[in-house]
C-alpha cells in the first residue's frame, strides 16, 4: 500500500497564444495598481511593450536581473521598488528574472506575476536560490510562490534554438528528479512522465523548426509540468551539483543542467529502477543515462563542463561542496563518487552506470593521480 503527501499548487496558470494581453486584467484581479516590471538587459524592449500595455498600472522597469540571483542585484531592485511605490512585481523572462522576483517578494511581501519566455519552470516553484560571496544557497519558501503565471507560446517563438535546447533539457532535469524525489507522490510521477514525453517529442522539432508553434506549445507545456513537479516534491543530487557549479564557478544555469544530468542519472540509476524505466520509456536506449546523453548530443547541447568555463582544478572543490549539506538523494552522496562523475562531465565523456563502491574507487584513483602527477582522461 502506498502512503504519500501531495502538495497542491496555489498559482493560477493562464496558457495559450497571445495571452500576454491578459496580464493587465490578471494584475487587476490581484488588486495590483503599481506593477514593477523585471527583466534582463536583453529584454528591455519587450518590457517596454508590457509597460505600454499596463498603462498607468506600470510603476517602472528594473532591467538588471542576472543569473543565479546575486544578492547585491536584489538589494538594488528592492530599493528601486520602494522608490517607485511598487505594490507588485511582474517577471518577464527566464529563471534569472523569476528568481529576482522571488527574492524581492521575500524581502517585501509583494505579490508576483510572471510572463515566462524560456522553459526554466522556476515560476511554478516555491524555491529560491541566491548567490552571495561565490556560494549559492537554495531554500523552499512558501512566501515566494507566484500568484499568477501567464504562459504565452508566442513569446517563445523568438527564443534562439541553442537557448531553447538547453532550457528544455533544464526542464527535463526537473522532471527526472521528480521521479525519484524523497517526497515523490503518484501525481508528481505522472506529471513528470508526461513532461518528459512532451519535451522529448517537442525539442527535436524546435531545434529543426524553431518557428513551429505546435512544437513550441508542446515544449512550454512540458516545461510547465516539469516546474510544477519540482514545486511539489524535493530536489536531489543533480540540483545540488548544478547549484554548486553555478554559485562557485559562475557556470550558465541551463547549460550546466544539460551537461550534468546524464551523469547523475547514471549514478542514481541502481537506486531508482522505477524512475529509470520511466525515463527510458521517453528516451529508448541502452539505459536512461545514455538515452539522455545521446539526446542532448543530437540536439547540439553542450556535453562538457570545460566548454562552459569550468576549470579542471575546480572539480575537487566542487565535489566537496556538493557533499557538504547534501540534498537528500536516493543513493548516498560520496565525495569520491561525485568527483568521479564530475571528472567525466568536465571532459565530456559519456555517463557510466556503476555501483557506489566502483565510483568511489575511481574517485580515489583520480585523487591519487592528481597528487602523483599521473595523467588521467
Amino acid at each position: 500500500m502506498k502512503s504519500f503527501v501531495h502538495r497542491g499548487q496555489i498559482t493560477k496558470v493562464v496558457f495559450g497564444s497571445g495571452t500576454r494581453s491578459r496580464v493587465p486584467a490578471e494584475a487587476d484581479a490581484l488588486g495590483c495598481r503599481r506593477v514593477l516590471i523585471l527583466c534582463t538587459p536583453g529584454h528591455v524592449s519587450r518590457a517596454a511593450e508590457m509597460s505600454e500595455l499596463l498603462g498607468g498600472a506600470a510603476a517602472g522597469t528594473f532591467p538588471e536581473a542576472a543569473a543565479h540571483t546575486p544578492v547585491e542585484v536584489t538589494e538594488r531592485a528592492v530599493a528601486y521598488a520602494r522608490a517607485v511605490g511598487a505594490d507588485s512585481v511582474l517577471a518577464m523572462g527566464g529563471g534569472s528574472t523569476v528568481g529576482l522576483g522571488k527574492a524581492i517578494a521575500l524581502r517585501t511581501g509583494l505579490p508576483q506575476l510572471a510572463l515566462p519566455t524560456t522553459y526554466a519552470g522556476s515560476e511554478m516553484t516555491p524555491i529560491l536560490g541566491e548567490t552571495e560571496g561565490g556560494r549559492k544557497t537554495t531554500r523552499r519558501l512558501p512566501e515566494v510562490q507566484l500568484r499568477t503565471v501567464v504562459y504565452d507560446v508566442d513569446l517563445t517563438l523568438s527564443l534562439p534554438t541553442t537557448v531553447s535546447v538547453v532550457s528544455g533539457i533544464n526542464a527535463m532535469a526537473h522532471a527526472v528528479e521528480s521521479l525519484y524525489a524523497q517526497d515523490q507522490d503518484p501525481v508528481a510521477f505522472l506529471m513528470a512522465g508526461e513532461a518528459l514525453d512532451a519535451l522529448t517529442r517537442a525539442l527535436p522539432v524546435v531545434a529543426q523548426r524553431p518557428d513551429d508553434a505546435e512544437a513550441r506549445a508542446d515544449a512550454l507545456y512540458g516545461a510547465w509540468l516539469a516546474g510544477t513537479c519540482l514545486g511539489t516534491v524535493g530536489m536531489a543530487l543533480h540540483h545540488k551539483v548544478c547549484h554548486v557549479l553555478g554559485g562557485a564557478f559562475g557556470l550558465p544555469h541551463a547549460e550546466t543542467h544539460a551537461v550534468v544530468l546524464p551523469h547523475v542519472v547514471a549514478y542514481n540509476g541502481p537506486a531508482a529502477p522505477e524512475a529509470m524505466a520511466r525515463i527510458a520509456q521517453a528516451l529508448p536506449g541502452t539505459d536512461a543515462a545514455t538515452g539522455l546523453f545521446d539526446f542532448a548530443g543530437r540536439l547540439g547541447a553542450p556535453t562538457a563542463l570545460r566548454d562552459l568555463g569550468m576549470p579542471e582544478s575546480g572539480v575537487a572543490q566542487a565535489a566537496e561542496l556538493v557533499a557538504q549539506d547534501a540534498y537528500w538523494n536516493p543513493r548516498p552522496v560520496d565525495p569520491g563518487a561525485v568527483r568521479a562523475l564530475l571528472t567525466r562531465a568536465w571532459a565530456g565523456e559519456g555517463p557510466v552506470t556503476s555501483s557506489g563502491s566502483e565510483l568511489s574507487r575511481v574517485g580515489s584513483f583520480i585523487e591519487h593521480s592528481t597528487t602523483t602527477g599521473v595523467h588521467h582522461a
